[in-house]
């Protein structure tokens, strides 16, 4: 059995599985839950928030909305912290570049929330998707599967 998988979902349905991953919590305290999508020839780490109905991808200096995404189960993770690039062992990939950059998922707090977003290693960043832009961090924390 995988060690984790992903759900395919819709935003319009509100509800994400039992087993979802809860990586934090909105400016409103609403859930936010890991997932990814596929937006721009990415696939994408992303915030999903079910109270809202919505997910929410970094992209290309933007939050972009997004209605079909897939959910992160299963409970074997913990968050490491990191900063500048750096992707720990056991790091959970998330999402990949069109050039074939993986991207993982990481979280931040910021402004009131504790947000999901990717982490673009050769950036040096994680960008999470708030407030309509894409906001970079130096420092994370770096979701890894408990080995």
């Amino acid at each position: 059995m995988a060690a984790y998988y992903w759900v395919d979902t819709q935003a319009r349905r509100g509800v994400v599985p039992s087993t979802a991953i809860q990586g934090g919590h909105d400016i409103d305290g609403a859930p936010i839950f890991v997932g990814r999508a596929f937006h721009g020839g990415d696939w994408i780490p992303a915030k999903v928030i079910p109270s809202k109905h919505i997910a929410y991808v970094p992209f290309d200096g933007k939050e972009i909305g997004v209605q079909q995404f897939q959910v992160l189960c299963e409970q074997r993770f913990d968050w490491q912290p990191a900063h500048g690039g750096q992707i720990p062992s056991y790091a959970v990939v998330g999402g990949k570049t069109s050039d074939g950059e993986n991207l993982y998922i990481g979280r931040v707090h910021h402004r009131g929330s504790h947000t999901v977003g990717k982490i673009h290693p050769s950036h040096k960043t994680c960008y999470i998707p708030f407030d309509g832009k894409e906001v970079g961090h130096k420092d994370y924390e770096v979701l890894v599967l408990r080995p």
